[in-house]
């Protein structure tokens, strides 16, 4: 479809790409929830939670949060309460290793995983008429990676998805992350992914990586090239991201689907927007706001409009 002309404004304030991504984080206040927690256990001998709210409707809106996200990151609980309002069910899909306890392997989520996203549709379909993903961030890559290898096979209940903030050129985004000026964010992320990864290895002893390696990871190049890649059957970090970026994907998707990335957010290279593909799909839509940063999109009352916009296409297809 053609691009879309976006309606988002942003608060004056947050026009900086920086402010407008960490704004959110720090001041955001939003109402912990209580989500009913169900453990679906894979084939491949591990399992993964799913968070869901009933407000007893035949939709449901099956969220996917981004790299190192959870049910409770406040974007996902800012976008659960709004979906409740408007009498939408919402189930919220843990990465594994995100739901607050370590899984049961070596292995745990990337990017392209949307195996266990396939496998999570074909569990809970049976319980509603109609499903819509969301996905933000890594989990729009999966969801936009999903929607083009299942083309027209896609289950028939999923009628919609949104995505956001989606790096869909993985190398592309890996070396805007590799910035000095995205320091912050590079080493928030490594962070937590070096110490995951610090626990398995102690459970699996066995592996032949290299602790020290894992702990002197700079960037994104070094992790998915030492651990991510390897132990998900890539051959290193560029074998990973050429496969697993969802841009190449988009052509085959069948469903309405809707991408917003801003401009100016600070994880996105100028791969990662994807407009010869949303020109030459009748089913994809893609949105850029000039400002918004990344799972920002704060207006100037200070509502989060990406919600309402997500309520829209949900609603109006558009």
């Amino acid at each position: 479809m053609p691009i879309i002309d976006s309606s988002y404004q942003s608060a004056w304030y947050l026009k900086n790409k920086h402010l407008g991504t960490i704004y959110p984080t720090l001041f955001r206040e939003v109402q912990p929830i209580q989500y009913t927690r169900k453990r679906l256990f894979t084939p491949d001998n591990d399992f993964i939670d799913i968070d869901s709210t009933s407000v007893k409707n035949k939709s449901l809106v099956l969220i996917l949060h981004g790299l190192e996200g959870t049910s409770n990151s406040k974007y996902i609980l800012g976008l659960v309460h709004f979906l409740n309002q408007n009498n939408l069910d919402t189930a919220v899909f843990n990465q594994r290793s995100c739901s607050g306890e370590p899984n049961n392997l070596l292995s745990s989520y990337h990017s392209g995983k949307s195996d266990d996203l396939s496998f999570i549709v074909q569990q809970i379909e049976s319980e509603y008429k109609q499903i819509i993903l969301v996905g933000f961030s890594l989990g729009g890559n999966i969801t936009l990676k999903y929607l083009g290898e299942q083309a027209e096979a896609i289950h028939p209940k999923i009628q919609k998805a949104i995505t956001i903030s989606v790096p869909c050129d993985l190398k592309g985004s890996s070396y805007e992350l590799k910035k000095r000026s995205n320091k912050i964010y590079m080493e928030r992320f490594l962070k937590t992914l070096k110490s995951k990864t610090i626990e398995k290895l102690n459970r699996f002893p066995n592996s032949v990586i290299s602790k020290s390696d894992i702990l002197n990871c700079k960037n994104f190049f070094d992790f998915d090239g030492i651990f991510t890649g390897p132990v998900h059957g890539f051959k290193d970090a560029f074998d990973y991201w050429e496969k697993c970026s969802s841009k190449q994907f988009i052509p085959n998707i069948k469903i309405p689907t809707l991408l917003i990335n801003a401009q100016n957010d600070p994880f996105l290279s100028t791969t990662c927007f994807p407009i010869i593909e949303a020109n030459e799909n009748k089913n994809f839509f893609l949105e850029m706001p000039k400002y918004g940063g990344h799972v920002g999109f704060v207006a100037p009352n200070n509502e989060y409009w990406v919600e309402k916009r997500i309520l829209s296409f949900i609603k109006n297809n558009y």
